[in-house]
């Protein structure tokens, strides 16, 4: 697609917006003063079936749920576009490319080196193909090899004058300039950041947003435990569950369209078989 006058190289700049949130970026400028933080519990008993049927053939990399999460959150934003929306320098834009990314810890240990990862999403995409794509991604991070952000961060980091440096990524991160090497898997440049903290053995909860970069959505991914689940008639069964504690940038919709798309992606979690379908096709929720 041609790019216009207005126009980012990650993003294209929304014309037609309406007034309230046109003036809402002029009014509060930074995404860290408008953060809104919801908070999802799903219920994991037809996940755990899921997962289990497809791991009975013993795959090499077997499927779990940080894959189930990252495929369902893609679906969300590709179903959901408003959530794939960005603002910078007073203006929303809507960005080029459907993107997930996540830290790799190299290793489980106080020492242990982090790595960062990226997902690029098709519409042809379902939960084999990102299973594959995470695979890979996490084999890369895994290796002695480096990211291409983290060798930029590398380089930046030998330079003398860093304050110089910091005001001057500022200006080019503001206006779309920063060299793509820099930003190709900084998570703060991307649609939706995870991070799986029950693999940390910690509860999911608040995550902060970051100024620096573009990114409007933050999914922190809580451990899985029994909690008690209530039916209409009040009757309490403990079931396997996880939480979700998501961060948006209040600015790019309502909260009609948040509770609709919490809604989405709750049913996505819920009925994994959904995760089967391209990420482009509709679902009833």
């Amino acid at each position: 697609m041609k790019r216009k006058w207005g126009d980012r190289r990650d993003g294209k700049l929304i014309r037609d917006i309406d007034s309230m949130h046109c003036i809402m970026p002029m009014i509060f400028p930074n995404r860290c003063d408008n953060e809104a933080f919801m908070h999802l519990r799903i219920d994991l008993t037809k996940a755990e079936e899921y997962l289990a049927k497809k791991n009975q053939d013993e795959p090499a990399y077997r499927y779990n749920l940080f894959q189930l999460i990252v495929t369902a959150v893609l679906k969300t934003i590709m179903l959901r576009p408003l959530m794939n929306r960005f603002i910078k320098r007073h203006k929303m834009f809507q960005r080029n490319d459907l993107t997930a990314a996540f830290t790799v810890k190299k290793v489980f240990a106080d020492d242990g080196g982090e790595a960062l990862a990226r997902v690029y999403a098709k519409k042809s995409d379902n939960i084999d193909t990102i299973h594959n794509e995470i695979y890979r991604q996490v084999s890369f991070t895994r290796s002695d090899k480096k990211d291409a952000s983290t060798e930029g961060m590398d380089f930046i980091q030998k330079l003398p004058f860093r304050g110089a440096i910091g005001r001057l990524v500022r200006f080019l991160d503001n206006h779309g300039w920063l060299p793509k090497g820099l930003i190709a898997t900084d998570p703060y440049h991307s649609s939706v950041v995870l991070t799986n903290l029950g693999s940390l053995k910690i509860d999911a909860g608040y995550h902060h947003m970051t100024n620096w970069g573009t990114n409007s959505v933050f999914c922190a991914i809580g451990l899985m435990k029994k909690r008690p689940f209530f039916d209409e008639q009040g009757n309490m069964e403990m079931r396997m569950s996880v939480d979700l504690g998501m961060t948006i940038d209040e600015r790019i919709a309502d909260g009609y369209y948040y509770a609709k798309t919490m809604r989405l992606l709750k049913t996505l979690l819920e009925n994994p078989e959904l995760l089967e379908r391209p990420l482009c096709e509709e679902v009833d929720y």
